[in-house]
């Protein structure tokens, strides 16, 4: 049986025309990201300075996007249970992101861990560093921070300090001091900043260390800022030293970015890096980062996952060298 030319040319356009839907399909399913909320993860309890700082830019970042980015805050584990929880089990499909600290890169090296902070996570923007000062009660009898040394010499093991959690920069900075000044101190573990700063206004630690969201309490004059750590003085409390000035050699910023599961799309990963790279110039970004004494620290997608490598690498040595790694 013969067809007519008419009913032969159908055919064809039927066959091309199923030939090139999934493609398109695929296409017209980039072109629609996002199309539904953005959960952004913040691996600490609200209130500090990186919930701050996070909710702040998450909203500049969905009238970028044109969808909500909605903050789900899941403390634990020195800021690593929230992204390991995400690596490992949320769809790579750019609806699920989250905080990046640097505990992440320090936590495999002094525990053993269910995933590989360079494997399973797909890199999307560097976005900024924290200060880190060291604070007491207004009240403490430490009026500087060689005073507080002093007392950790005295009697060692008994003088105590709280941070934001094991691994994180906070803690292995003032363990790398202790190391650097031969003392012993005793350090109280907290699952994020909120809790560390009642914990401190309360009595029952007598010293933090932690980032900026200590601000409004020495501000409010509740409690003393001893010592800052990082390069130079910062410009809100010049009159501070660092533990650089004192002669601790101890800098750290901690930088920190976005990331999401392993295997994400690059369309999607370009779509929620420009976002945010245009939100970080947001005037309503840059008065936050302002507040809490930070700095943009942008890095696109390749230079952060390149950074991580590097930092993995070196903080080996460090968590080494400060007799942490209990593997």
């Amino acid at each position: 049986m013969h067809r007519s030319p008419l009913r032969r040319r159908a055919t064809l356009l039927a066959l091309s025309a199923l030939t090139l839907l999934p493609g398109a399909y695929t296409s017209a399913a980039l072109a629609a990201f996002p199309d539904k909320p953005v959960t952004l993860i913040v691996p600490w309890p609200p209130g500090g300075p990186t919930d701050r700082h996070l909710r702040t830019l998450a909203q500049i970042v969905g009238e970028e996007l044109g969808q909500t980015v909605i903050i789900e805050n899941k403390p634990g584990a020195g800021g690593t249970l929230g992204p390991a929880a995400m690596a490992t089990s949320a769809k790579p499909d750019g609806y699920t992101i989250a905080q990046f600290p640097m505990g992440l890169l320090r936590m495999p090296h002094m525990q053993k861990v269910s995933w590989d902070p360079l494997k399973d996570f797909t890199y999307i923007i560097g976005v900024t560093g924290y200060t880190f000062g060291f604070t007491v009660r207004a009240d403490s009898p430490y009026k500087t921070f060689n005073d507080y040394i002093a007392a950790a010499k005295e009697k060692p093991g008994l003088i105590d300090y709280g941070s934001t959690g094991i691994g994180t920069s906070p803690h292995l900075l003032m363990e790398e001091i202790a190391l650097n000044a031969g003392v012993k101190l005793n350090h109280v573990p907290f699952k994020g900043n909120a809790d560390l700063q009642q914990a401190l206004l309360g009595g029952h630690v007598m010293a933090q260390s932690d980032a900026s969201g200590w601000d409004k309490f020495v501000d409010g004059g509740q409690m003393r800022l001893l010592a800052t750590f990082g390069e130079k003085r910062t410009q809100r409390w010049p009159d501070v030293p660092t533990a650089k000035d004192l002669g601790y050699g101890v800098v750290a910023t901690s930088p920190y970015g976005i990331a999401g599961p392993k295997g994400m799309d690059p369309a999607v990963v370009k779509t929620l890096h420009d976002a945010f790279r245009k939100a970080m110039d947001d005037p309503r970004h840059k008065e936050v980062l302002a507040q809490l004494n930070q700095e943009i620290w942008y890095r696109n997608s390749e230079d952060y996952a390149a950074w991580a490598r590097e930092t993995y690498a070196r903080d080996k040595a460090l968590i080494e060298r400060l007799g942490l790694n209990t593997q």
